[in-house]
Formats: C-alpha cells, sequence, structure tokens
C-alpha cells in the first residue's frame, strides 16, 4: 500500500475511501498506476450503453470503456458493473477512457437461460459489503423468493440483510416477519419497516457505516427507491405507484446507479427482478444452505436427496418450504452446469429408451 500511497496522496485516498474503496484495491492498483503515472483511480457509479459514470471522491464524470478492456471481460464471462473501481487516463481532448478493471472483492451475478443450450452470466453490482433485499409486505411478499435473494448475496460472499417494507400497512407484519425468518435460516437479519420514515436509516445503522457499500436487491414495487431516498437524505431516486388490479410495481430504476449517505456509506439502487437464478453449482449451494449441510451429514445415506429416504436427518429438522426450495435450486445448478452436448445425449438416451418400450410394448402385442 505504501507504494500507491506515493502516488495517490492521502486526501484523495481519504476521499476514495469514503466512496468504498479498500486496501487491497489500492495495492492492486499499484502495478498499473506505475506503469500508467497519469491514471485516476476511479469508482464506476453507472453503466449505461454507450459508456460510464464514474466517481473521483469530489464529483462525478463521464467516461467510456476501452474496446480492448471490454472485450478481456467478456471473454471471461465478465462485464464491467455499477461499484466496479478502474483505472482511466484523458485521451487528451476531454474524454476519459478506463483501461483496467481492478480485480473486485466481491461481486454479484445471475444465469439467464435461453431456453434452449446457452446460459448467460450476467453480473449485476461489484464491490459490496451487504445486501439489503428489499420486499414488501403487501402483494409482493415471497419468502420462498426471497430465500434466492438470500442464496444469491450468500454465493458472493456478501451478507444478506433481509428488509421487510410497507410494515406500516400491515396488522400481521411482525408474524410475517418471523415467518421470514424461518424460512432464510439462521444467521440473516431480518428487520421490517416504513422505507419512507427516517428511522429506516436507525434501524440499518450497522451496516450503513463510512465507506460501506449496499446494493439494494428486490423486485419492482417492493420500495427499493423510496428506501434509496429516504438513507440518502435527499430524492436522488424516481419512485412510481404500484399497478392496480396486482399490486406489482412499475421500472422506475432503469440502471443500477451508485449514492452517497449522510453517514457515510455507499447504497446502489437497482431495477426490479421478477425471475433469478443462481449463478453458483450445486457444491457452492450446499455452502450457502450451511445448516442442511450440517444436518446432511447425519442422515443414513450419502447420497440422501431428503425427500423419501429413510434416516434422513434433515427432513424433520428444517421447515418443508426452506428444503423444497433448497431441492429446487440444486436441480437448478445441476442443470446449468450440464453442456449443450451433455444435454443432447440425455436427450438422445431418452429416446432411444422411449423407442426400445414402444418396440417391446408392441412385440407383446403380436
Amino acid at each position: 500500500m505504501d507504494m500507491t500511497l506515493d502516488m495517490i496522496d492521502s486526501d484523495t485516498f481519504s476521499r476514495l475511501r469514503r466512496w468504498g474503496l479498500k486496501p487491497m484495491q489500492l495495492q492492486a492498483a499499484a502495478a498499473p498506476m506505475a506503469a500508467e503515472p497519469q491514471a485516476q483511480l476511479l469508482r464506476v457509479t453507472q453503466v449505461q450503453r454507450e459508456g460510464l459514470v464514474v466517481h473521483d471522491g469530489l464529483g462525478e464524470r463521464p467516461a467510456r470503456l476501452l474496446p480492448a478492456l471490454r472485450h478481456t471481460l467478456e471473454a471471461q464471462a465478465d462485464a464491467i458493473a455499477c461499484g466496479d473501481w478502474v483505472l482511466a487516463r484523458d485521451d487528451g481532448h476531454g474524454t476519459w477512457w478506463a483501461f483496467e478493471r481492478l480485480p473486485p472483492i466481491t461481486q454479484l451475478a445471475r444465469r439467464l437461460h435461453d431456453g434452449r443450450d446457452k446460459v448467460e452470466r450476467v453480473v449485476i453490482v461489484s464491490n459490496v459489503d451487504a445486501a439489503l433485499l428489499v420486499m414488501g409486505l403487501d402483494g409482493d411478499f415471497s419468502p420462498r423468493r426471497l430465500e434466492r435473494f438470500v442464496a444469491l448475496a450468500r454465493l458472493a460472499g456478501v451478507e444478506p440483510v433481509v428488509v421487510l417494507t410497507k410494515a406500516d400497512l400491515r396488522s400481521d407484519a411482525q408474524a410475517r416477519q418471523q415467518q421470514v425468518a424461518e424460512q432464510v435460516g439462521p444467521g440473516v437479519p431480518v428487520l421490517a419497516l416504513d422505507a419512507r420514515d427516517a428511522t429506516a436509516a436507525t434501524a440499518l445503522a450497522p451496516w450503513l457505516l463510512e465507506g460501506q457499500t449496499l446494493v439494494l436487491v428486490g423486485s419492482s414495487g417492493a420500495g427499493k427507491s423510496t428506501l434509496t431516498n429516504t438513507l440518502s437524505g435527499q430524492v436522488v431516486a424516481d419512485t412510481g405507484a404500484q399497478r392496480q388490479g396486482d399490486g406489482r410495481g412499475r421500472h422506475t430504476t432503469t440502471v443500477r446507479t451508485l449514492h452517497g449517505t449522510p453517514q457515510g456509506a455507499c447504497l446502489i439502487d437497482t431495477p426490479g427482478l421478477r425471475t433469478l437464478r443462481l449463478d453458483g453449482d450445486a457444491a457452492a449451494l450446499d455452502a450457502v444452505f450451511d445448516d442442511i449441510a450440517t444436518l446432511a451429514l447425519q442422515c443414513r445415506f450419502r447420497d440422501c436427496h431428503h425427500e423419501a429416504e429413510p434416516g434422513c436427518a434433515v427432513r424433520d429438522a428444517v421447515p418443508a418450504a426452506r428444503l423444497k426450495n433448497f431441492n429446487k435450486l440444486q436441480r437448478e445448478a445441476r442443470r446449468d452446469q450440464v453442456t449443450a452436448l451433455e444435454r443432447k445425449a440425455e436427450v438422445a438416451q431418452w429416446k432411444s429408451r422411449a423407442r426400445n418400450a414402444r418396440m417391446r410394448t408392441n412385440a407383446k402385442r403380436t
């Protein structure tokens, strides 16, 4: 870190630290900054279709992503995301070009499946310390969906914090808060609050520390943008009414955007996610659902699926809804790991079995 501090004065380092810079990232910047003395260390606050918005600790400025960097990241199934730290240089004509992305400490990502053979990895945000998993206590309420968001955070090594909004509209808010706590398992804080009330900042104070970065994740209409405005102390995000009839929210947030808070923390507001396919394999999910993995060691059979096998130590100890969701996520993860050739081989095998079965049936009839 001393080598980099020779290139970044203490005032600049203090400003960048408030915007989430960690010592290990400063160390990672040492070599490329030595090679490019005019480079500046900047945080990505927004990724746009044609460029970036970056912050230098004093204010924001537009920037462009060097095509070579974009191609390198795409080859690694990666991409620049809101929250990343980049090194950029001025081309002499007033345009800043990001030429290097520092390795992210954490990265939230999900998978998109085209319904056939292609599974695409999509980066959501980078370098976050905690994920505020926002869900409304109205028509948005779905503990099973929320459990996916908890798994999303844990797979990335990010602390999950469940925030149940619109608690002021529900007389059964406390009961639903307890239901969610049982569903998501031990070790996950579950808060119920009014996202419009200033007391929300008090409830979330343990996570709103200077230099910490939080991302708000949830479906449209859950109250993410409202909570962002409350925690920021000013209107920085657009909010909208829910649709009549089904209570679903409209997409008022269209891009992921990083904002500062009076406490010195950073907030990343994100567009709503209606569906979420996790970016992780079956082994990683075992680590996320560690309570189930620990109990599974006591099962009679090593390959127990915790469904109907005798001697299962999991079924009676874990809520049925949580176990059902775990098994569903495991099946999805295994399907995503199957390559296109393996999937074709499986289809061919099942077709062969069906053909042989028909042949046997016809032989019995003749």
